[in-house]
């Protein structure tokens, strides 16, 4: 049975906007579906539902032009690559309007999440030779006779999919170092932000001639499964835990290998020596930023309890004046609305069941969930058991518990099925706490930094998914490794032939115990 894979999130829950488009079909029948305006219901864009055709036959020309793609040297492709990037930092004002209507996010949020992204560019374009070309390797003693190289090669043809809270950003992550490393890439973005993904593509397109080396498919869950199950040689997927096994799983029908970046329930943890106004000033941005649509975002606060209520009073100061579009209006506001209407409802139960179970609401609570706006939500002494701690909320809200110890906050923020990221604010052991913290990426003194880092290696670890996209790894991630070796000369011991005889056993079994069979470790030989 053929699971349906549903629109991507990077939220627990998910489901279409709007089925299909109320408009008139186009002549020729294609389907099509809207992209609104989070914030006013307006509508951004009407754009196709791409059938397993339309999917296919993307794949297919995909294959077409990573040929030539692939072909190109890396100092070929970089030209191509760090052109696109400086389109991208030209008409970066188009795009920034385009992610602040389909996301309803403020444009100076849309401008820094683009930015990022074509930094990122930048950096798998100038590191892809460096990183995946070819380069010897030594062959040991007993195969000294063997020229032994590694390259690492492009798997061909990428799908992406990609999520609505950052459409830039987070999808380019798979986008640009799947390019980088010689890959083509069909790309279905979120069905709430397809005006972004057809953008995206269509510029890329500009710079290499016409040839679809970015394609873009929209649609809903259905497009998606015909992504997974079109014979792509790898698949890179960004949303909801529950949405990346459905990913898995047909994706597996076809033994696609998979990157998933899945969801986080990520904590932020103050020492009692922190820099108090610093971490409250963290936690209420990483929390709070883009209406708290951040996988990477701050959703749990453990303070040391000395500073407990120093820190809860630094942080609802600096939290005064905060507020989404819909209080007050537009001017001023610093939050945006809930991009995904159904995420709404998640959000308010858990705030309710939070207060449900003796929770103290020290700014907003449920009555600040409103329609299409949530306003800033801060509790304290918020029981662990509640879904506010558990569960992932993908709002602008803030759990805050205090600890008696940095070895209770670790536990605490460890006490979960995810592993994303997280933070740590302390002036004399902050890496030390930061290392026992059981995710892939953790910041120190600072929130969210290593996204900003090109070099770092992005991803979790538990239901948080696996696999890494930037840095590195990330360039790795959509290559496979090639390993050739050359017989330089004829071996002083031939193993692999049938003519061997008892002498070269003999001298086989002499030479490994020479090498291997003394009791030195390697604190002996340091």
């Amino acid at each position: 049975m053929t699971a349906t894979i549903p629109a991507p999130t990077s939220a627990p829950a998910a489901g279409p906007r709007r089925p299909v488009s109320s408009a008139p079909p186009p002549a020729d029948g294609v389907e099509t579906f809207d992209s609104l305006d989070p914030a006013t219901g307006d509508l951004v864009g009407v754009h196709p539902v791409a059938s397993a055709e339309d999917v296919a036959s993307a794949v297919e020309q995909a294959r077409e032009s990573a040929q030539w793609w692939s072909a190109l040297d890396f100092a070929e492709r970089a030209d191509h690559l760090l052109t696109w990037r400086s389109v991208l930092t030209r008409r970066l004002p188009q795009l920034a309007e385009l992610v602040h209507r389909e996301t309803g996010k403020p444009h100076a949020d849309a401008t820094l999440e683009a930015g990022l992204a074509i930094d990122h560019i930048a950096w798998a374009a100038r590191n892809a030779k460096k990183v995946l070309g070819r380069r010897s390797v030594a062959p040991g003693l007993l195969m000294a006779n063997q020229a032994a190289s590694l390259e690492y090669r492009p798997f061909g043809v990428v799908g992406v999919i990609g999520p609505w809270n950052y459409p830039v950003f987070t999808p380019m992550g798979s986008i640009a170092y799947a390019l980088a490393a010689g890959n083509s890439v069909v790309f279905k973005p979120s069905e709430y932000t397809p005006g972004v993904g057809q953008w995206l593509a269509d510029t890329l397109t500009e710079v290499v001639g016409g040839r679809p080396l970015l394609q873009c498919v929209t649609g809903l869950g259905a497009t998606g499964h015909a992504l997974c199950t079109s014979g792509v040689d790898k698949l890179a997927f960004t949303g909801s835990g529950a949405t990346g096994k459905k990913v898995m799983a047909a994706c597996a029908e076809t033994l696609t290998p998979v990157i998933i970046e899945a969801g986080g329930k990520d904590s932020l943890i103050v020492d009692e020596d922190a820099d108090l106004p610093a971490a409250a000033e963290a936690a209420l941005w990483a929390g709070m930023a883009n209406a708290g649509q951040t996988c990477i975002g701050t959703e749990r606060v453990y303070v040391h309890r000395a500073v407990f209520a120093q820190f809860v009073d630094e942080i609802t100061e600096q939290a005064k004046g905060l507020y989404a579009a819909s209080a007050g209006g537009g001017e001023g506001a610093k939050i945006g609305p809930i991009t995904m209407p159904s995420q709404v409802d998640v959000i308010r139960s858990h705030v309710q069941d939070a207060v449900d179970q003796g929770a103290t609401v020290v700014m907003g609570g449920p009555d600040a969930v409103g329609e299409r706006f949530v306003q800033p939500t801060i509790l304290t002494f918020v029981p662990e058991t509640s879904t506010e701690m558990t569960e992932e909320t993908f709002g602008p809200t803030l759990a805050i518990n205090p600890v008696d110890s940095m070895d209770e906050a670790v536990e605490r923020t460890n006490a979960t099925r995810y592993g994303l990221a997280g933070a740590v604010f302390s002036k004399k052991q902050g890496e030390e706490i930061a290392r026992q913290v059981r995710s892939g990426m953790t910041s120190v003194n600072s929130v969210i930094a290593f996204a900003g880092v090109p070099s770092l290696p992005f991803g979790g670890v538990g239901e948080s998914g696996f696999g890494r996209i930037h840095g590195a790894d990330g360039l790795r991630e959509f290559t496979y490794a090639k390993s050739i070796t050359r017989q330089r000369f004829r071996p002083l011991l031939d193993l692999t032939t049938f003519a061997r005889d008892e002498k070269t056993e003999k001298a086989f079994g002499l030479v490994l115990t020479l090498l291997h069979g003394g009791r030195k470790t390697l604190r002996d030989l340091r």
